[in-house]
C-alpha cells in the first residue's frame, strides 16, 4: 500500500504541477501580449470554470471504470492543451488550455481520491492515507510555478520572451506523461456493483441523507474560510502599507503550516476522531478570525496565518475520511464529484461576494462576520459522525 500510495502522490504532483505552472505562465504571458487585468481574472477564472461542470461525470465515471482509464484520459487533455500553447501561444488558446489542464487535474483528482480510499481498511487508515495525499497539491503549488518561472525567466534569449513561454509550457506538456508512467502498473480494485433493485440516481439525492448535508454544509463553510484569508490578507496588507514579499510571506506561512499538520497527521491518525477535529477546527477558526484585524505587524499577522494554516489543513483528510465512510461504495466517485463541484464554485463566486461586502462594511467587519458564521457551523460539525462500525471494502 505504501508503495503504491508513493506513485499515486508522485502522479498527482506531476499532474497538477502542469496546471499550476500553466495557471502561472498563461496569465504573465496575457500580460505580456498587453491584455487587460480583466481579461486575464476570466482566464484565470477559467481553471476552476471546468471543474464545476466536469466534476459531477468525471465522479460517475470513475465510478464505472476505477482509476487508470480516467486518468489516462485525463493525463491526454492536459497534454493536449498545455502542447496547444506551446504551438499557438495567442490568448484564445491560453483559454483552451486553463479548461483543458484544470478539467484534468480535477478528474484525475477524483479518481485518485477514491481508489486510496477503497484501498484503505479502516477509518484510521482513511485519515492516513488522505493526509499524504493533501500533500501533492501542496508540493504541486510550488514546483510547477517555480519551473514554469524559471524558464520563462531563462530559456530564452531575453528574460520573459516568447521561447520562454514556449519552454515553459513545453515542460508542463511532459509533466502529465510522468502521471500516467507512474499510474498505468497500479492494479485497479474490483468494481463495485450497485445493490440490486436499485433505480437510477441523482447526485442530489446525496443530499437526501442528514450525515451528507451536514458535512457539506461544513466543508463549504472551511473551504469558504480558506478563501476569504487568501482575498483579505493582501487588501489588509495593502491598507497597512506592508510590502508586497512581506504579504506574500504571511501567506506562505500558512500554506507551510497546512502542509506540516498534513504531514503529522497520520503519526495521531489512530487517536483522532474526525467530527472532534471537525469541530475544533471551526472554533478555533472563528477565534483566529476575530483577532485577526487587531493584528498590525507582519510578525503577529504571521502568527494568525499560521494558525489559521494549522486548523484548516487539518480539515480536508478528516472530512475526506467522513465522506468515504457515509457514502455507499458505489458512488464514492459521484461523492466525490459533488464536493469538488461545490469547492469550485464557491471558489468562484465567494471572492467577488467578499469583494463587494469588503467595500460596504470594510475588510476587518468581513472577518468578523465570516468567524461568526464558522462559529455557528461548529454544531452541524459536531454531529458529522461516521457510523462506528465502519469499514472499507475493495468491493
Amino acid at each position: 500500500m505504501k508503495r503504491v500510495l508513493t506513485r499515486l502522490i508522485a502522479g498527482h504532483v506531476c499532474l497538477h504541477s502542469c496546471m499550476a505552472g500553466t495557471r502561472l505562465a498563461a496569465p504573465l504571458l496575457a500580460l505580456h501580449q498587453g491584455y487587460s487585468p480583466l481579461a486575464v481574472g476570466v482566464l484565470l477564472a477559467l481553471f476552476s470554470l471546468t471543474q464545476v461542470f466536469l466534476a459531477l461525470p468525471a465522479g460517475r465515471f470513475a465510478d464505472r471504470h476505477g482509476l487508470r482509464r480516467p486518468v489516462r484520459l485525463a493525463v491526454v487533455a492536459a497534454v493536449v492543451g498545455a502542447a496547444l500553447a506551446v504551438a499557438f501561444p495567442v490568448f484564445p488558446v491560453l483559454c483552451f488550455s486553463a479548461l483543458m489542464t484544470g478539467g484534468a487535474t480535477g478528474a484525475a483528482s477524483i479518481s485518485l481520491q477514491r481508489h486510496v480510499g477503497r484501498a484503505a481498511g479502516s477509518s484510521t487508515e482513511l485519515k492516513r492515507v488522505f493526509s499524504w495525499l493533501a500533500i501533492g497539491p501542496a508540493a504541486s503549488n510550488f514546483v510547477g510555478p517555480f519551473a514554469a518561472g524559471l524558464l520563462i525567466d531563462h530559456a530564452g534569449s531575453v528574460a520573459g520572451d516568447a521561447t520562454g513561454y514556449r519552454a515553459a509550457f513545453f515542460l508542463m506538456a511532459v509533466l502529465p506523461l510522468a502521471t500516467w508512467l507512474l499510474v498505468r502498473s497500479v492494479k485497479e480494485l474490483p468494481p463495485v456493483a450497485a445493490p440490486s433493485g436499485v433505480g437510477p440516481t441523482k447526485a442530489w439525492h446525496l443530499l437526501r441523507e442528514p450525515m451528507m448535508r451536514r458535512l457539506m454544509l461544513v466543508n463549504w463553510f472551511l473551504s469558504s474560510c480558506w478563501d476569504v484569508h487568501s482575498f483579505v490578507v493582501p487588501v489588509l496588507g495593502h491598507e497597512r502599507g506592508l510590502g508586497a514579499s512581506v504579504i506574500g510571506s504571511i501567506l506562505g506561512s500558512f500554506a507551510i503550516a497546512a502542509a506540516v499538520v498534513r504531514l503529522l497527521i497520520p503519526a495521531f491518525a489512530s487517536r483522532l476522531r474526525e467530527h472532534v477535529v471537525l469541530s475544533l477546527a471551526m472554533v478555533l477558526t472563528a477565534l483566529v478570525f476575530a483577532v485577526y484585524p487587531f493584528m498590525h505587524t507582519p510578525l503577529t499577522m504571521g502568527v494568525c496565518s499560521v494558525l489559521l494554516g494549522i486548523t484548516l489543513g487539518s480539515v480536508q483528510p478528516m472530512i475526506m475520511s467522513t465522506l468515504h465512510q457515509i457514502t455507499p461504495p458505489e458512488r464514492h466517485g459521484e461523492a466525490l464529484g459533488f464536493r469538488l463541484m461545490a469547492i469550485n464554485a464557491s471558489s468562484v463566486v465567494m471572492p467577488m461576494l467578499f469583494g463587494s461586502v469588503g467595500t460596504v462594511v470594510g475588510v476587518s467587519a468581513l472577518f468578523w462576520f465570516v468567524g461568526v458564521v464558522v462559529a455557528a457551523g461548529a454544531r452541524p460539525a459536531w454531529l458529522v459522525r461516521a457510523p462506528t462500525t465502519a469499514r472499507k471494502t475493495h468491493g
